[in-house]
């Protein structure tokens, strides 16, 4: 299963889970509109990746309360000092991002449902009901993030070795914790209903603060600054994320043989050259004037042919095979834990697979799309994991700033009718982007999935995701 969602204004956020020993291959289609006129000349393939395309991969594990039994493991020292930073980085990590995801999806319900009561103006049943989900999904979030809190506040470790890594993580959550909460209390909806849940929130963001203070985890001139608190609870993700974080060594392949292309051509051209000169000389006698301007056309020749030639063999050569290899090791005890190959190219419709197209569903207007196409291909060799973790979490990020610089800065107008008038209104023009994901290995059958992404000169405005049922009745899209 992949999710797709909006990081921030030119980011895309994919992440899927990857199970065990099994091999993955995973396939991103994006198909960009063909009146921004993307090409190589633009923006190469390899700038478009280097720039644009970014993977992390993190620990993981379908057993949330696993990290936190291992970090207690270690307090009592029965684990070495590294493995109870890593747990308990792990349970907050899981929790960050659960959190994150819950708060987002509550934060989208809640906008909409404020807008759908000043458009009607009263409650109908429909609204009426959305609400009540809604104060529902809020006070089990809030239940849900006391007793996780609780579970980490429960056994604070004795040694001062153990207690800093106790104290980061704790303070980050604390003071994460209170953002997503006064997020939620900002844009939830006025009504009556929702006046206990507000209060519970506020409480809750009241309690954390007064936790922090009475723990001294920040000076008093930090929690005075916005600026320097927020600064500092960064450094903290970070310092969450660290231990968690396969590290990375990337290689561009090909290397080797793009310099063997390169001489090969070279003496090929070269040869040709060299019959010519003879050729020439047999053919003229001794050097005049003819003979020089001969030569010098006949280097001018070289000149271009060899680089053609080197082009069209290098592409040959290289044609379906990866251009750059990953490899992954664990952040602790350094040892790969596995690797992953990656193609990253342009193509055209017409020469992507018969899935692609269909779930693309191709129209004249697709005709015309750009489409950027990333692979890969990896293996992870969960036997060296740190013990208890099978599974990895991988986050690719695509950023799409490089494609909106593409487009018209210019606005447009449009005219409707307003309590019997004509009215103007400016409107900033978007483009629809399409992605198309396919994945397999992950699970026992290949997952395959479209979305649509709205974007503007100003960055991405929505992503949504083309349901199966309803894909048929949007060709036109």
């Amino acid at each position: 299963m992949i999710n797709v969602k909006r990081k921030n204004s030119f980011q895309l956020r994919l992440t899927r889970r990857l199970k065990e020993e099994t091999s993955h291959t995973l396939d991103i289609y994006l198909f960009v509109p063909g009146e921004l006129g993307l090409s190589t000349q633009l923006i190469s393939e390899e700038a478009f990746y280097h720039s644009a395309i970014h993977v992390s991969r993190t620990y993981y594990s379908d057993e949330y309360i696993l990290p936190l039994v291992h970090s207690r493991l270690a307090s009592r020292n029965r684990l070495g000092s590294d493995s109870y930073r890593l747990s308990l980085s792990l349970y907050a990590y899981q929790y960050v991002e659960a959190m994150e995801h819950t708060i987002q999806t509550m934060l989208l319900s809640a906008n909409k449902l404020r807008h759908a009561r000043q458009e009607e103006r009263t409650d109908n049943d429909a609204t009426q009901q959305e609400a009540v989900t809604l104060g529902d999904q809020l006070q089990e979030t809030i239940d849900l993030s006391d007793g996780i809190l609780k579970r980490l506040r429960r056994h604070q470790p004795s040694d001062d070795s153990l207690y800093k890594y106790f104290a980061n993580i704790d303070n980050y959550l604390s003071w994460f914790t209170e953002q997503q909460l006064l997020a939620l209390v900002a844009h939830m909806p006025r009504g009556g209903e929702f006046t206990e849940v507000r209060r519970r929130f506020i409480s809750v963001c009241h309690r954390e603060s007064e936790y922090r203070r009475e723990q001294q985890y920040n000076a008093e001139r930090v929690m005075n600054d916005p600026t320097r608190m927020s600064n500092k609870m960064r450094l903290l993700r970070r310092l969450i994320e660290h231990p968690i974080t396969l590290k990375q060594q990337s290689l561009e392949l090909g290397n080797g043989e793009q310099k063997a292309v390169k001489a090969l051509a070279t003496a090929v051209v070269m040869g040709f050259v060299t019959l010519g000169v003879l050729e020439i000389r047999n053919a003229l006698g001794d050097i005049s004037a003819l003979f020089i301007l001969a030569m010098a056309l006949l280097y001018a020749m070289r000149e271009v042919f060899k680089d053609d030639l080197r082009n069209t063999m290098w592409r040959l050569l290289r044609k379906g095979r990866p251009k750059w290899r990953r490899q992954y090791l664990d952040p602790t005890q350094h040892a790969t834990v596995g690797r992953q190959l990656e193609w990253f190219d342009y193509k055209r419709f017409l020469s992507l697979d018969e899935d692609i197209q269909k779930m693309r569903r191709r129209t004249v207007a697709q005709r015309e799309e750009m489409v950027l196409h990333y692979r890969s291909r990896s293996r992870m060799s969960p036997t060296r994991f740190l013990s208890g973790y099978e599974h990895t979490r991988e986050t690719l990020n695509i950023d799409i700033s490089m494609l909106t610089r593409l487009m018209s800065k210019g606005k447009h107008h449009i005219y409707r009718l307003k309590d019997g008038q004509a009215v103007r209104e400016s409107v900033e023009r978007r483009h629809l982007f399409n992605l198309v994901v396919r994945e397999t290995g992950s699970e026992d059958t290949p997952y395959l999935a479209r979305w649509k992404v709205v974007v503007s000169r100003s960055g991405i405005v929505d992503v949504e995701k083309v349901e199966e049922s309803s894909a048929a009745k949007q060709d036109i899209t």
